[in-house]
């Protein structure tokens, strides 16, 4: 590296160094400094993340605006060769501005020259795999550049010539060739030299799976490590901690950074917090109207929430805003899908990844499509790509799951819920999943710690419990099925949605027959009328009252030695007996 160069780069280091917030006038220098130079090398997205970054704090006077980068010597030499290519590079013109930079010695130059190698090299790649996006095998199209560029690289490399930015592309390449191992080393070294290019901290956020891998790593101590790991943090599924980071972030001085909005909206989105997501996707669509980034996972809330005309409103103005992006098509197949046109669905989500190959949302969507449209051979190939590109996309383990059970082959489905589940442990859908599984499998010991798990982690669908309780049926353990239902009609009528809910009357009715044979007249009698209100039991729930009522008349009385009664919410009981409540399972200790 030249002189002038190896010193900017140290004062960046530097000025970077510490994960201190206090100067942000600093901190906005820095940002502005590194988006320019980002923009010099044709790096857009991390010259864009910087800029965003930068125009959440507070101008700058005009004498303390960071001063134009240092030219060197070989700075001069190269400029005119620098400057053509820069525009031809600006045009897409990579193979021609390679041409013309061939030779240059500069810092800057020559990563132009390998840069423009490299995404001339995924052009052509992505201009192949658009005309065969059937089911495309893995590596069956390459970027032919790669190993020149590894072999010209390492080279560099070893002989320590390449500054933060020539490392950065580096390890790109050795992602691209699947040397993973080394791609980290690369792109924790690119952080240490050039800690202010976020595009080395993302690209290590694709590499680190699991929060093991992240204790291991030695990060530079610098600010920017608090939005890699509030990043990574979102991208693990730590959700909390992530919005633990996003908000001292905040209260350090970014709240109004539009990235940071859009990533606390995004965590919600991951834990499920429909509401909240929403309302905040809406703040910062008034804030930045035409943003067309994650607009795509603001679309999958609207169709979560089958809100038909905020779905249309939005697929209407990101088209007149830019038709041709990857989230525009994905917002379109969305508002198909809700339609329950899912060939036009479909079509939507192929457009996208004729876009971006690599656009992970589009093959888990498009394999969601061709789930309903019963094509699974299909789907399977949608969701392997989905995962090839992510191997965190809960979603796409879990649709593989889905298709392996149509395809009726459990032990297969196994493996991929397990997958899901290990990604998203709290997560109730993917653990009744696994409980069916065991089911299907007939190992009902597994099945029941998956439904109990379930219920206690906070059952999404409110179906574990039901499940659980006809596994006791199943098993004829009558107290502990008795208990199940209770507690699921208790869930039930607590949140007040009782007649989506078809399971509630098979609650009754056996809570009815249960007591019935437990000789609780009153507690029989009053599930049985809460059995004539269903059209599925009411012929049941009269015949018992009828029974009931003859054996009263009888002379009955209601057995008082029954070891366990139950404990009805006092709303369903007819006329508020007290009751007993017994242990669940004995898993009393575990609380929900």
């Amino acid at each position: 590296i030249g002189r002038a160069g190896a010193m900017a780069a140290a004062a960046m280091v530097a000025a970077a160094g510490g994960g201190d917030f206090s100067d942000l006038r600093e901190i906005k220098k820095q940002l502005l400094s590194v988006a320019e130079r980002s923009r010099e090398r044709g790096l857009q997205h991390s010259g864009k993340w910087a800029a965003e970054l930068a125009f959440a704090l507070e101008p700058l006077p005009l004498s303390e605006l960071p001063p134009p980068p240092v030219l060197t010597e070989e700075d001069a030499r190269d400029l005119d060769a620098y400057t053509l290519a820069k525009s031809y590079f600006d045009l897409k013109e990579y193979d021609r501005a390679a041409y013309f930079l061939r030779g240059c010695k500069s810092q800057k130059a020559y990563f132009l020259y390998m840069y423009s190698r490299y995404l001339s090299g995924e052009k052509k790649k992505d201009d192949e795999t658009v005309d065969s996006l059937g089911p495309l095998e893995k590596g069956q199209v390459k970027n032919e550049a790669l190993r020149e560029l590894r072999v010209e690289l390492s080279k560099k490399h070893k002989a320590q010539e390449l500054d933060g930015f020539g490392l950065y592309l580096y390890g790109v390449v050795l992602r691209k060739l699947d040397l993973v191992k080394e791609a980290i080393d690369v792109f924790v070294e690119a952080a240490h030299i050039l800690p202010l290019h976020w595009g080395a901290w993302l690209e290590l956020c694709n590499l680190i799976t699991d929060k093991e891998m992240l204790k291991f790593l030695s990060l530079p101590d610098t600010w920017m490590k608090e939005f890699f790991l509030a990043h990574i943090y979102t991208e693990l599924q730590l959700i909390e901690e992530a919005l633990q980071k996003y908000q001292s972030l905040i209260d350090a001085g970014f709240s109004k950074s539009t990235y940071i909005i859009s990533q606390i909206a995004v965590a919600y989105h991951n834990i499920r917090d429909i509401d909240k997501a929403l309302s905040i996707f809406n703040e910062l669509r008034k804030q930045d109207p035409y943003r067309i980034e994650n607009m795509d996972t603001f679309s999958n809330l609207l169709y979560v929430r089958s809100m038909k005309p905020e779905l249309s409103y939005l697929a209407h103005n990101l088209c007149e805003i830019d038709k041709y992006r990857v989230e525009t098509c994905c917002v379109i197949g969305n508002y198909y899908s809700l339609r329950s046109q899912h060939e036009k669905a479909a079509l939507y989500f192929q457009r996208a990844l004729k876009l971006n190959p690599r656009y992970l949302g589009a093959w888990t969507l498009m394999g969601h499509e061709y789930m309903e449209m019963k094509n699974t051979s299909a789907a399977i190939q949608a969701y392997r790509h989905a995962i090839e590109v992510n191997k965190r996309d809960y979603r796409a383990w879990y649709g593989l799951g889905q298709t392996y059970e149509i395809l009726k082959m459990p032990f297969y489905c196994l493996y991929y819920y397990r997958r899901a589940h290990q990604l998203r442990p709290n997560d109730s859908r993917m653990l009744v999943a696994l409980g069916e599984c065991y089911e299907k499998l007939n190992q009902l010991v597994e099945a029941k710690k998956c439904y109990w798990r379930a219920y206690a982690v906070g059952d999404v669908e409110k179906m574990a419990l039901v499940k659980l309780a006809k596994l006791h049926e199943q098993l004829n353990e009558s107290e502990q099925a008795a208990q199940c239902y209770i507690k699921y009609i208790q869930d039930i009528y607590s949140c007040g949605e009782v007649v989506e809910h078809l399971e509630v009357s098979t609650a009754f009715r056996y809570l009815a027959q249960y007591y019935f044979k437990c000789k609780l007249w009153d507690e029989a009698s009053a599930c049985a009328q809460k059995c004539c209100a269903f059209n599925d039991t009411r012929e049941e729930g009269k015949a018992l009252l009828r029974q009931i009522l003859q054996l009263r008349n009888q002379g009955e009385t209601s057995s008082t030695d029954v070891a366990a009664p139950f404990f009805l919410p006092a709303s369903l009981s007819a006329n508020n007996t007290p009751t007993r409540r017994v242990s669940p399972l004995n898993l009393s200790s575990v609380t929900p």
